[in-house]
């Protein structure tokens, strides 16, 4: 009997042993042949990690010390695809431990994965610390889950339903700006840490606009995804282990409590939300004649509430209705990403017009012309800024918050030519589409936002040269708020300071989720006397 039982474990022993050889070894050696077979190579796969310890290494030379003042930023942002590019060319292998990606930066194979072939694709499952901080919603969703949520919120961001919100953005730029003017030293100078300010900024914001709720409402949340997001971007660094996110270590433990309290912050919002929509007493849910902006969490909870039905005193929930967990995560879901896209777009555009002065200039007389003596742009001014608006797009260009994204085959597939099996991840370098050279020409280093002069379409010398946002039927569904909230808050500032880089400014893009200044953004404000342009719109 004990030499059966020695048996069976060391039966069991040879078969995981097996296992392990087949997912480790002869997986990824037959995805190599099958894609060498099609002229597709990449530095070799290293058992059990991939080419992670290359990547690790080829990032933290990167992003040893600051760059200088230029935006070729490339080399120290996507260090590993801008030196393997130079060997394998733009369609490449890299293996992140056992799992295969394959690059992709040609435009028009990037058009079949997000538009003309978008059914034979999803959007990966991310690291579980990575799902753990932005939500299981919008951002992390597929299939008919995806589409019903997307169809409940997409009212929020409608165009005329953001115009409401100006006066609500206005108000907390104007806020920051005078907090910014009691900074002022002698002469009306003020150096500022930009990044740390356009964060609160947009905490607020999104809280008030997105929310329908104070700033103080949200702090508590943004103060614990920030410390969730640096456990999250440590996780990049390390080979993906199935099974290990269950294991008790310090990373993990500190993770799960972050979860429990952002949870519990986020309960506490949406049960007293819930009982204002429900006593009709919130005057943030849109009114009968139009004239309140619809937020997130009114219609989330809306739907919630009609999707349900009292039966014997008890809640049953629709199939295909909106459960209690559903809001708590698409919360989470906005409070990260309308955080970060916008913060970041406010950071980089603000460093870009402090480095290149006579575009600032520009967009300051613009401003002046069309604003006229209205202290705050109204929400026809902002669609008029035709300057801020190149200068915006060439900020996303240049940096983009999101430098690269990934799609998963859902069965196989011929991409281009290519055929690509179930299962292959797609890495979609986003910055090196924008950077590109033979689509943006000679000058796609430089800051040069004339070149959308004749709009996002010819820009460029492929009309899918322009990403920042995604594309298709899965583009961030925010990116019309960001903008706005960019315009608007840079028009007020552009109305009240001129400004340049402060000597402490060190050039040094970092991806740490999303693209963001290494070392801070530190900018000198100058306030300026009252402005009149000579030619400004009078209208009041």
């Amino acid at each position: 009997m004990e030499e059966l039982s020695l048996m069976a474990i060391s039966l069991i022993v040879i078969l995981f042993g097996l296992k392990v050889v087949i997912i480790l070894w002869w997986k990824p050696r037959k995805i190599e042949d099958h894609f060498s077979k099609q002229g597709i190579r990449g530095p070799p796969y290293h058992f059990f990690i991939g080419n992670v310890k290359e990547l690790v290494a080829m990032m933290l030379k990167a992003s040893a010390q600051p760059m200088p003042f230029s935006h070729n930023i490339l080399p120290r942002v996507l260090s590993f695809y801008h030196h393997w590019k130079k060997i394998y060319g733009g369609t490449f292998l890299v293996w992140f431990g056992h799992t295969v990606r394959l690059t992709i930066s040609d435009p028009e194979l990037i058009r079949e994965i997000f538009s003309s072939k978008s059914e034979f694709y999803e959007k990966n499952e991310v690291h579980p610390l990575v799902k753990q901080l932005e939500g299981d919603g919008l951002l992390s969703l597929n299939g008919e889950k995806w589409h019903r949520h997307r169809k409940i919120i997409t009212p929020n961001f409608h165009m005329e339903n953001l115009k409401l919100l100006v006066p609500v953005v206005a108000k907390s730029v104007t806020n920051m700006l005078e907090k910014w003017s009691t900074m002022s030293c002698k002469g009306g100078t003020v150096e500022i840490e930009v990044s740390e300010w356009f964060q609160l900024l947009t905490e607020d914001v999104i809280t008030r606009t997105v929310f329908g709720s104070s700033y103080e409402d949200g702090k508590t949340i943004f103060k614990l995804q920030a410390q969730q997001m640096v456990l999250a971007a440590e996780s990049f660094q390390n080979v993906f282990i199935p099974g290990y996110r269950f294991m008790p270590t310090r990373r993990n433990m500190s993770s799960w409590k972050l979860d429990k309290e952002i949870r519990a912050s986020l309960t506490k919002l949406i049960d007293r939300r819930r009982e204002s929509v429900n006593n009709d007493n919130d005057n943030n849910v849109i009114s009968s004649n139009g004239t309140s902006p619809k937020d997130l969490l009114g219609l989330m909870i809306q739907a919630s509430n009609s999707s349900q039905r009292e039966d014997d005193h008890e809640i049953i929930n629709s199939s295909c209705g909106v459960t209690y967990n559903d809001i708590v995560e698409e919360c989470k879901s906005f409070f990260f990403a309308g955080k970060q896209t916008t913060s970041n777009l406010l950071t980089w555009t603000t460093v870009l017009l402090a480095m290149h002065p006579q575009w600032q200039v520009l967009a300051r007389d613009e401003v002046l012309r069309v604003c006229g003596s209205r202290d705050i742009p109204t929400k026809d001014d902002i669609a008029k800024l035709k300057m801020l608006s190149m200068i915006v797009n060439e900020s996303l260009r240049l940096y983009p918050p999101t430098v690269a994204t990934i799609r998963t085959s859902k069965v196989d597939v011929e991409l281009g030519g290519y055929k690509i099996p179930r299962g292959t991840e797609l890495l979609i370098p986003i910055l090196a589409v924008h950077h590109d050279t033979a689509i943006w020409g000679n000058d796609a280093n430089e800051f040069n936002p004339g070149r959308f002069s004749e709009g996002v379409s010819r820009a460029s010398k492929h009309p899918l040269g322009f990403i920042p946002f995604g594309l298709g039927a899965r583009a961030c569904i925010g990116q019309n708020l960001a903008i706005l909230q960019a315009k608007l808050t840079m028009a007020i500032i552009l109305q009240r300071f001129s400004f340049k880089l402060a000597p402490t400014y060190q050039h040094a893009p970092t991806v740490l989720m999303l693209l963001y200044p290494q070392y801070g953004a530190p900018i000198t404000f100058q306030k300026l006397e009252q402005q009149q342009h000579p030619d400004q719109d009078r209208r009041s």
